[in-house]
């Protein structure tokens, strides 16, 4: 079982393979499409603007093995920005074109202008359980996970939303569409809670 972590310069890679690697788990940190393609399981992880970091893999070339990857229904884990790119379009500064794999927008928050709460979103919060996904197996209704992030996900499709958050109103956390699999908040970054989410991604 090979888990690749792919690396197109705009993530803390070293932080989710000590994560796998915490709970029995080898993940190889990849950069080239030759690495994704011989992957059985896939992790993207990712920080920074949505537009720059659509633009990076595609140059990288590592978009098109993404793509490749998710159509063959090989287990893939997209995490924070790793979710958002998946969809249609970002508008983070502009209209910005994802990698269309999912319908729908990512949007910023507007509970700054609503509700007075800070944006970015920032530190602990709950899951409420809405779908089945096999990165919940065995965790409980409210179990807390960390997020760092201004922008959200509003698909089109509400069947493939596993996980909604609260905060000023509930927002998407985390998506399941048969093998694929995203999150908005960092499983490396979630303790207890998110080494489970990572386990069950790798022995899913």
């Amino acid at each position: 079982m090979n888990i690749a972590i792919v690396d197109y310069g705009m993530a803390n890679l070293r932080s989710v393979q000590k994560a796998f690697e915490s709970v029995g788990h080898t993940a190889d940190i990849v950069s080239t499409p030759d690495g994704v393609a011989k992957a059985d399981r896939v992790v993207l992880p990712g920080v920074g603007a949505f537009a720059d970091a659509v633009v990076t893999l595609r140059e990288k070339n590592l978009a098109d093995a993404i793509l490749r990857h998710i159509q063959l229904d090989k287990p893939f884990l997209g995490i924070c920005l790793g979710l958002q790119m998946l969809f249609d379009t970002g508008l983070e500064d502009g209209v910005h074109q994802g990698l269309g794999v999912i319908a729908g927008t990512c949007v910023r928050f507007d509970v700054d202008t609503v509700f007075g709460l800070k944006v970015p979103h920032m530190g602990w919060n709950q899951l409420h359980m809405v779908n089945p996904s096999p990165l919940c197996r065995d965790l409980p209704e409210g179990a807390n996970v960390y997020f760092v992030h201004g922008y959200h996900v509003v698909p089109t499709d509400k069947s493939i939303i596993a996980t909604t958050t609260d905060y000023g109103r509930p927002f998407v956390s985390s998506i399941r569409r048969s093998n694929l699999m995203a999150t908005q908040f960092h499983p490396e970054k979630s303790q207890k809670v998110g080494l489970k989410i990572l386990n069950n991604f790798a022995t899913m």
